[in-house]
């Protein structure tokens, strides 16, 4: 590849990422910007971001959509590229990037691009993991992240969505505690987001959920070809569900009992 930088903005969100910062940061050497928004980290993420020359901001997290759009508006190119700390771009996306953002974009507003997830050193392959595309390429104008939702929130995109072949390498937990662990707290948010919206959440509906969660990702995307991991994975879609509504229940009763709400910030 040219040793040109290609006029994209990468907006990196990172928070006591010391380990994993260096190996990011160098696999986005291509790209003429690096933003790393820096949600106030205590170890030295902020010294290894500013001393590879990336333009670096500490911002609280707050919400993540509203967290992610502050990224954005930092960025002084166009295009921007949205990445966490504990991802990597592989060659073969930069490359394509670098055609897009030169004039290859072909009336497209942005691009989606697959996800290799990897737990400790396991390629998690099946079970919707593998490609799993995500829209991570985009014209800052746009496009933007749902403010209101503390989980998972809504795209919102002006103009048509285009795909790329390359990898993102997303290295998201050393092992399957911490995997659950993330599980927990996302569960946690994903049950305030089901309040927040007024959603009448009954247990058949989410039994039938769970239910349908496991055979479709086990059978319809192929989770039995990869052994106990793809039987596991498919498992932990289903369990998602489970555990939502378990603390959704649990929020429920102890808000009809106390009158309580649930803040939004």
């Amino acid at each position: 590849m040219s040793e040109k930088k290609a006029l994209v903005s990468v907006c990196v969100i990172a928070k006591n990422e010391e380990k994993r910062l260096p190996d990011c940061l160098k696999s986005l050497e291509w790209a003429d910007e690096i933003v790393v928004v820096d949600d106030e980290s205590t170890d030295g993420t902020i010294k290894l971001a500013q001393d590879s020359g990336a333009k670096v901001i500490s911002r609280k997290m707050d919400l993540e959509g509203k967290h992610r759009n502050f990224a954005y508006a930092q960025a002084k190119n166009d295009w921007v590229l949205s990445i966490d700390a504990d991802e990597r771009v592989t060659p073969e996306l930069a490359q394509e990037i670098s055609k897009v953002v030169s004039g290859g974009a072909n009336g497209c507003a942005a691009f989606s691009m697959p996800i290799k997830t990897y737990i400790g050193d396991r390629w998690v392959q099946g079970a919707g993991y593998y490609p799993a595309p995500k829209l991570r390429l985009f014209l800052k104008d746009k496009f933007k992240y749902d403010e209101e939702q503390g989980v998972h929130p809504c795209v919102y995109l002006d103009g048509e969505c285009g795909a790329l072949k390359g990898d993102i390498l997303h290295f998201s937990c050393p092992d399957f505690g911490v995997f659950l662990g993330k599980m927990n707290r996302e569960t946690d948010l994903e049950a305030d987001k089901w309040i927040q919206d007024g959603r009448k959440v009954s247990f058949s509906k989410i039994f039938r959920k769970t239910i349908d969660r496991f055979l479709k990702n086990y059978i319809m995307k192929k989770g039995y070809k990869f052994g106990f991991q793809g039987f596991l994975m498919s498992y932990f879609h289903s369990l998602y569900q489970l555990m939502s509504y378990a603390r959704y229940w649990e929020k429920k009763q102890k808000l009809d009992a106390g009158g309580q709400k649930i803040d939004k910030n």
